[in-house]
């Protein structure tokens, strides 16, 4: 499938935005992927393609990739696969149109756009031209309009400038502004389009306020002191310099043979304690934020196991995995490293602008210069890798991802003889994620040399004028020394300002979607009135039930069902009938929309979750098995049981003779998903999981269709003796399976019962069940066989 993004009518046809097309790479029910051409190396398009799509009815999320033009997003049931395609090709119209559209022109654009005309293609291409030049001209203008100025006023402006309060309100104005911008521009790109949900920061901090304001103070100090040293060993060289300090005179000591070691061994105490509370900084913010990624994780992986299955089932599963991992891993790396880095930030300027207004503040315009400069090329930085880092990881993602292809698929490899066309590529997909690195690594080493020139530059113009004040003993020298360095250190921690504020709009992010997981509804946990009796019979009973799964034609339309105590009970039927529906029901991981299910004449509604759950065994068709040896998963659920216990349940699912075949028995690993064995085996073992656990209910959904004819007749030998006064419901496509069932249903469509009775009736009778038996059995029905 293609789409052809035209541009309106009257728009020319060579406009390369409207005219790219937008193609389908993977389209399947609720999920669809696209590549859209025109997104590509555009980053602002894309975020403003996925925030149009997920604000979208019926789009449940959307990523929109600038360096591959691939665009992924989810969608409810409601939306058809074409008109979530119409969607998306409408919604990439209007971000073409609104981003390209002149200002000045877009009161009118708006109203002719709902007649197919559009501004014309040489208006958008010297928008698009004219729109970030233009911007970056204004501010040429005005930086050189403000030099020619203050140039023009001579030693009169020159002076003013240099005021202490002056030179600080002006670097203060510039870097708030610098920082407002970038983060209102983080914001709206940080949070995926989302709206913040309420307070970020105090839902973190919760009980833990205590230890927050503990890891602050040691980060507060732990700056003073790194500064402090610095600035004692200038004061060093100074005394050195000058034969001596009277300050240090009147405490005592004089002359340089005392104050010399004395100041020594203060430099070493200093350095000590430095390293001391950076030590104890880090290590303390880093527990921290371990601590509240535990908490949050734990938290929210109780609420998820607590949620209904419908809201478990299909992608659900992969996006909650990434909430637990990624976006909780997230939360926790900005508590134990960013706000480590903020509270050093604030402690440095806290101790810059007053050391230099008290101690020099005809120097303060020098040390305050270079701050909207550093904030403003980190913002920068931060911007511009993006990208690269972006286009780096799309290399490495492609270059894994073919060679993983490969290594899975290395019997076609083979069997293609194509070795050499994958060792071609992998070398095409590695030289390409070189080069990508290789950008995104020059890019950081040009920012972080910018950075330092624009720091260093601090050095030159304090010892400049500071050796001039000190000549016209305008400024002591022991006054001056501790300053030099004070500037370079600020300047570098102001390096990662850009940083930090991506992680936090990041970290906000990642919580806002934490906290949407922990609003999903959970199964209710009311205690209710009808407790499960210790003596179950086991009877169902479905009374007119309806049931209809989101976006989709009814699966049950008005059923009735009786499943007997104590007996065999098969369903069969065709692909679509509500067979397992019928099982998620008894289970209550649905409930009905309309009509009852009884246990025993209660309503199950009415009875407590864990005691009916716990009352049913149950096996679909396609069980899990967990990563651990045959006899822990045979356990799962009755953790308690003995060694000869699991070998009598694997016997009865007949699971032993294939266990012991194996090297270590009941001790095999069976590897994750149960990887190490064949799909009957992971059957059988999980048949016996559920024999081990001894419920007075079982439900078997498909839970021998992947067994051979021999191992089926083993299996029925050891479930005739377990469902001796045991109520047992069977969902079978191979009648074989519930030949011998006390009961047997026949459903069609929309969970219509067709056809109902024994084996042997059913036969007879004639119907749809006798025509599957003959198609399944290959022989002619007859009262001989029928039995």
């Amino acid at each position: 499938m293609s789409l052809l993004m035209g541009p309106p009518a009257g728009a020319s046809s060579s406009l390369p935005l409207t005219a790219a097309p937008i193609r389908a790479r993977s389209v399947i029910p609720g999920r669809q992927r696209w590549e859209v051409v025109a997104i590509r190396g555009r980053p602002h398009l894309a975020r403003l393609l996925e925030r149009i799509l997920q604000a979208a009815p019926g789009v449940e999320g959307a990523e929109a990739n600038p360096v591959t033009g691939r665009v992924l997003f989810r969608h409810d049931q409601a939306l058809t696969p074409r008109e979530a395609a119409e969607l998306l090709r409408r919604t990439a119209l209007q971000v073409f149109s609104r981003t390209l559209v002149p200002r000045s022109r877009a009161p009118q654009a708006a109203p002719r756009e709902d007649h197919g005309e559009d501004a014309g293609p040489s208006s958008r291409v010297s928008q698009r031209r004219e729109g970030p030049h233009s911007s970056r001209s204004s501010v040429l203008l005005l930086g050189g309009g403000a030099a020619a100025v203050t140039l023009g006023c001579g030693k009169l402006c020159l002076g003013f400038l240099a005021r202490p309060w002056v030179s600080l309100g002006i670097a203060a104005a510039a870097t708030v502004g610098i920082v407002r911008r970038a983060w209102r521009g983080s914001d709206r790109t940080g949070s995926s389009g989302a709206p913040s949900r309420g307070p970020f920061l105090t839902r973190l901090v919760g009980k833990h306020r205590g230890r927050f304001g503990f890891a602050a103070v040691l980060s507060g100090l732990a700056q003073i002191t790194e500064m402090g040293l610095y600035s004692l060993m200038a004061y060093g060289v100074s005394v050195l310099l000058t034969g001596g300090s009277s300050a240090l005179a009147g405490m005592g000591l004089v002359g340089l043979g005392s104050q010399l070691p004395f100041l020594a061994g203060a430099t070493a105490l200093t350095a000590a304690c430095s390293a001391g509370l950076t030590y104890g900084a880090e290590a303390t913010w880093d527990r921290l934020g371990q601590t509240v990624e535990h908490e949050w994780r734990t938290a929210t992986y109780e609420h998820v196991l607590r949620l209904t299955t419908m809201h478990m089932e299909g992608e659900r599963t992969t996006q909650t995995l990434q909430v637990l991992t990624e976006d909780i891993g997230e939360v926790g790396c900005f508590v134990g490293r960013s706000l480590h880095e903020v509270v050093q930030l604030a402690t440095s300027l806290a101790v810059l602008v007053p050391a230099f207004l008290l101690l020099a503040p005809q120097l303060a315009w020098v040390a305050f210069a270079p701050v909207p400069v550093v904030a403003w090329l980190s913002f920068r930085f931060q911007e511009r890798t993006a990208t690269a880092y972006e286009a780096s990881s799309g290399a490495r993602s492609r270059l894994q991802g073919r060679m993983a292809g490969s290594l899975q698929a290395h019997a076609t490899v083979k069997a293609s003889c194509t070795e050499e066309y994958e060792a071609k590529l992998a070398a095409e997909l590695s030289e390409e994620y070189g080069f990508a690195e290789h950008q995104t690594n020059r890019r950081s080493a040009r920012h972080a040399q910018l950075v330092r020139m624009c720091a260093l530059s601090a050095i030159p113009g304090t010892l400049l004028l500071g050796s001039k004040a000190v000549l016209r003993n305008e400024l002591p020298l022991h006054r001056f020394t501790p300053l030099v360095d004070m500037p370079v250190s600020v300047l570098f921690r102001l390096n990662r300002l850009g940083a930090m504020t991506s992680s936090y709009h990041r970290s906000r992010a990642a919580f806002d979607r934490v906290r949407r997981l922990h609003e999903l509804p959970v199964e209710p946990q009311d205690i209710p009135a009808s407790p499960v009796p210790t003596d179950l019979a086991g009877g169902f009973a479905l009374k007119r039930v309806n049931f209809s799964y989101s976006g989709r034609p009814p699966a049950l339309r008005d059923l009735s069902m009786r499943i007997a105590p104590g007996q065999i009970t098969g369903i069969v039927g065709t692909t679509g009938a509500g067979k397992t529906t019928i099982a998620r029901l008894l289970m209550r991981f649905v409930d009905p929309t309309e009509g009852e299910v009884q246990l025993d004449g209660v309503d199950i509604r009415t009875m407590p979750l864990r005691q009916l759950r716990g009352a049913i065994g149950y096996v679909s068709q396609e069980p899990f098995l967990f990563d651990g040896t045959i006899a822990d998963n045979i356990r799962y659920g009755t953790f308690d049981a003995d060694d000869k216990g699991v070998a009598q349940a694997a016997e009865a699912a007949g699971a032993d003779l294939f266990i012991q075949a194996l090297p270590d028995g009941y001790d095999t690993k069976v590897g994750e998903g149960g990887a190490a064995l064949s799909g009957g085996q992971k059957q059988r073992v999980a048949l016996a999981r559920t024999i081990l656990g001894n419920p007075p209910v079982v439900i078997l959904d498909e839970a021998t269709s992947a067994v051979d004819n021999e191992t089926e007749a083993a299996i029925q030998r050891g479930l005739d003796t377990f469902a001796h006064k045991r109520t047992l419901l069977v969902i079978a496509h191979r009648l074989s399976t519930i030949r011998n069932a006390d009961a047997i249903y026949v459903l069609e469509r929309g969970g219509r019962v067709s056809e109902q009775g024994t084996h042997s009736e059913l036969v007879l009778r004639g119907g749809r069940y006798a025509a599957l038996w003959r198609l399944q059995a290959g022989e002619e029905p007859s009262r001989r066989n029928a039995g």
